[in-house]
């Protein structure tokens, strides 16, 4: 940690080079370098997971810090199912179309998981369950883009499915609590004095 805290950088700027490399990776995987895709993604991680530990470590945790982090999480997400889509789009071949949809179906699920713990939290709730998380994701689509061809395509599946499932659990999580807060103002009222009566003595 004390290494951390001596980078000459600000956790800001680490947060905008992962972003940067995430969109390296992007193109690479637009142009069939699923490969070295791969490995500027885990470099890509990296600099995700080290702007966190020196915004902790070097007490420059700030709001807009985390809000920055999260909004070029969402960029950098969207750059990498984009640019598998363009890679699809130019691979032709029987399953090409279903491809396509399911690397949009996970486009639509990833952002969903995110967005629905934002809503809730800005609502008062807890949202912290959920099956694939972004390092989940990431740590797959790493994984699909080293090995590319058959695994790739089980990898896209896999994320349509396990991203809306996980978007699915926090929006029953979150209505589990709705729900008890619902049930603990009926309880409330019905034992609540009614206006205009009369308690007596």
């Amino acid at each position: 940690m004390a290494a951390v805290r001596r980078l000459p950088v600000t956790p800001n700027q680490i947060t905008v080079v992962g972003l940067g490399l995430t969109f390296a990776a992007a193109l690479l995987v637009a142009f069939g370098q699923l490969r070295w895709a791969g490995i500027v993604l885990i470099f890509a991680g990296t600099f995700d997971i080290l702007d966190g530990a020196l915004a902790r470590s070097s007490g420059r945790s700030y709001p807009y810090g985390a809000f920055l982090d999260s909004t070029l999480d969402r960029y950098s997400e969207g750059a990498i199912y984009i640019g598998l889509i363009a890679y699809f789009a130019g691979t032709g071949g029987t399953f090409q179309r279903w491809l396509l949809l399911a690397t949009g179906a996970a486009l639509a699920g990833s952002f969903l998981v995110s967005y629905v713990r934002a809503r809730a939290q800005s609502l008062g709730f807890k949202c912290e369950t959920g099956l694939f998380k972004r390092p989940e994701r990431v740590v797959l689509t790493v994984v699909g883009l080293i090995f590319g061809g058959m695994v790739l395509a089980i990898v896209v599946v896999l994320l349509a499915i396990l991203t809306n499932l996980t978007a699915l659990q926090r929006i029953r999580e979150v209505w589990l609590q709705g729900r008890a807060q619902r049930l603990a103002r009926e309880r409330e009222a019905a034992t609540a004095p009614k206006v205009g009566t009369t308690v007596s003595r």
